[in-house]
C-alpha cells in the first residue's frame, strides 16, 4: 500500500474534476453523433492514453509489467460490461429529463457502492463513513432539484428506474474494478491500477468494436467527423479513469465515490455565477449536507 493513509483524496478530487469535464463533453458529443457515439469515447479514445500513462510510468520507474491472474480479469471484465451499460443509461436519463433530477437519481450510487463493497468484497465502513455517504446521498438529492420540482417528478417511474440503475450499475462497476486491482498479487499499487486500467479499457473498447461490427458503426463513425471533441473526451475519460483507479486501489470504493461528490458545490456554484441565477436556499441546504458529510468522512478517517 503507501505510508500516507489518505493520498487516496487528491487522486479522488482529481478524477471527479476531470469526469465533470468529461462528461460535459460526452454529453455534447452525444447529441451529435447518438447515445453509443458518446458512450464509446471514454474508452476507445481513451485506451491509447491509458497505456501512454502506463509506459510513462514503468519507463520513470523502472517497474516492470506483472501477470495478471484469471480472478482479476474476471472482477475486470465485469466491471468493463457494467460500465458500458451505466454510462448509456446516463445518457439516456440526461437527456430526456432534466439535468438536476436525473443527476439525483444517478448519485445515488455512494449507497450502491458501500452496500455491494460490504456484500461483494468485505470492505467496511466505519459507522462515520455510513452516516457520511447518506447524508451525502440526501444532500446531492436536495442540492439537484430546482424550484418546482416536487415529489411528484422525482419519482416519475421510468426515469426513476433507469437514473437508479445506472447508479447502480457505476457503483457495481467500482466494486468489481476495486477487486480486479486487489486481485494482482505483484506491483506497487500505481501499476497495478494502471495495469488493470488498460485491460479493462481493453475489455471495453473490444466489446464497443464487436457493437459496432455487428450493429451499427454509425456512432464510431461520427466520432471521427466529431475527432476533436472524441479526442478530448477520450483524454479526459482516461485522466478521470486513472485517478478513480489509483483511489481504489488505497481505499474503500465506497469513501472514494462519496468523497467525490463534494465536486458537485463547486461546479455548481461556478455555473450559477457565469449564469446570473443565484443559488437557492434548497441548493444551499442541500451543499451544506454534502459538504458536513465529506468532512465527517474524512474525519472517520483521520
Amino acid at each position: 500500500m503507501t505510508d500516507w493513509p489518505l493520498l487516496w483524496v487528491p487522486f479522488t478530487l482529481a478524477a471527479a474534476l476531470a469526469q465533470v469535464l468529461r462528461n460535459a463533453v460526452q454529453s455534447r458529443l452525444a447529441t451529435r453523433i447518438g447515445t453509443v457515439g458518446g458512450t464509446q469515447v471514454r474508452f476507445v479514445y481513451g485506451l491509447p492514453v491509458a497505456i501512454l500513462f502506463l509506459g510513462l510510468f514503468c519507463f520513470a520507474t523502472g517497474e516492470g509489467l506483472t501477470a495478471i491472474p484469471s480472478g482479476a480479469l474476471a472482477w475486470s471484465a465485469v466491471g468493463s460490461v457494467t460500465q458500458i451499460v451505466a454510462t448509456a443509461l446516463m445518457l439516456v436519463v440526461m437527456q430526456k429529463r432534466d439535468f438536476g433530477v436525473a443527476y439525483a437519481y444517478i448519485k445515488t450510487e455512494p449507497v450502491t457502492v458501500a452496500i455491494l463493497g460490504f456484500a461483494l468484497i468485505g470492505d467496511r465502513l466505519p459507522l462515520g463513513g455510513w452516516l457520511a455517504v447518506l447524508i451525502v446521498t440526501f444532500g446531492v438529492i436536495l442540492a439537484s432539484l430546482r424550484p418546482g420540482d416536487g415529489g411528484a417528478k422525482l419519482v416519475e417511474p421510468k426515469p426513476l428506474a433507469v437514473g437508479v440503475a445506472s447508479g447502480a450499475l457505476f457503483g457495481l462497476t467500482a466494486i468489481c474494478f476495486r477487486a480486479s486491482i486487489a486481485g494482482v498479487p505483484e506491483g506497487s499499487f500505481m501499476l497495478r491500477s494502471l495495469l488493470m486500467l488498460v485491460v479493462s479499457l481493453g475489455i471495453q473498447s473490444s466489446v464497443l468494436a464487436g457493437w459496432f461490427v455487428l450493429r451499427d458503426a454509425s456512432g464510431f463513425f461520427g466520432s471521427l467527423r466529431e475527432w476533436r471533441l472524441s479526442v478530448t473526451g477520450g483524454a479526459l475519460g482516461a485522466l478521470a479513469s486513472a485517478g478513480w483507479f489509483i483511489a481504489f486501489s488505497l481505499t474503500a470504493a465506497a469513501n472514494v465515490r462519496t468523497l467525490a461528490l463534494i465536486e458537485m458545490p463547486i461546479v455548481a456554484i461556478v455555473s450559477r455565477k457565469l449564469s446570473g441565477r443565484w443559488l437557492t436556499a434548497r441548493e444551499w441546504a442541500g451543499f451544506v449536507l454534502i459538504t458536513v458529510g465529506v468532512a465527517l468522512l474524512m474525519l472517520s478517517h483521520a
